[in-house]
C-alpha cells in the first residue's frame, strides 16, 4: 500500500494495482520530488503520465493542485485510480485518460498544464522520448520524469536517489 505524504490527505492509503506492472515511487523519492516542486503545486493543473496507481497526481491534489489528468492504459491501474479518486472524494477534480502516455503527450499544446509528472517503465526509452517531446512542445511550466539513475536525460536538473533519478525540465 502507498500512502500520501503531506497535505489534505496526509497519511491516507492508496490502492495499488496487483501484479508487477507498476513500480511505485518510494516515499523518500516522492518526498524529495514534491519538496522541489512545492511552490508550483497550489492551484496547478497537473498531468500524471504513466500514472500507475495515481500516487503522484493524488499527492499533488493533497498539496493543493486544482485538478489532475491521469494517463494510463493498464486496466488494473485505471481501476486503482478510479477507486483512489472515489475514496478521497476527488472525482470532480480528476480526469482519467485510457491511452498510451507517449501518444497522449504527442498531442499536447504548449502550456496546457502547469505541472507534468511521468513515471514510465525503466526498461523503455519512454523517459527520453517524453523529454524530447517536452523540449519541442513545452506542455507544462515544469515537467519531471522518474527514471533509472544510470540513464542520462537532457533535462535542466537531475537528482539521484539510489537506483532512481528524477530529471526536471522547465519551459523556456
Amino acid at each position: 500500500m502507498l500512502r500520501i505524504i503531506a497535505g489534505e490527505f496526509k497519511g491516507r492509503r492508496l490502492k495499488t494495482p496487483g501484479g508487477r506492472t507498476v513500480r511505485p515511487t518510494g516515499d523518500r523519492v516522492k518526498e524529495a520530488w514534491f519538496s522541489i516542486l512545492q511552490q508550483s503545486i497550489p492551484e496547478a493543473r497537473v498531468l500524471d503520465l504513466f500514472a500507475g496507481s495515481g500516487a503522484l497526481g493524488f499527492e499533488a491534489l493533497s498539496r493543493g493542485a486544482m485538478a489532475v489528468d491521469f494517463v494510463e492504459n493498464h486496466m488494473a491501474s485505471l481501476a486503482a485510480i478510479r477507486d483512489n479518486a472515489a475514496t478521497l472524494k476527488v472525482e470532480d477534480r480528476v480526469t482519467i485518460h485510457r491511452m498510451d502516455a507517449v501518444r497522449f503527450a504527442e498531442r499536447l499544446q504548449p502550456a496546457q498544464y502547469d505541472l507534468a509528472f511521468a513515471d514510465p517503465p525503466y526498461a523503455t526509452e519512454d523517459a527520453a522520448q517524453l523529454v524530447s517531446l517536452f523540449r519541442a512542445t513545452p506542455f507544462a511550466r515544469a515537467f519531471s520524469v522518474e527514471h533509472a539513475a544510470d540513464v542520462s536525460l537532457s533535462g535542466d536538473d537531475t537528482r539521484r536517489y539510489g537506483d532512481t533519478a528524477i530529471t526536471f525540465v522547465y519551459a523556456p
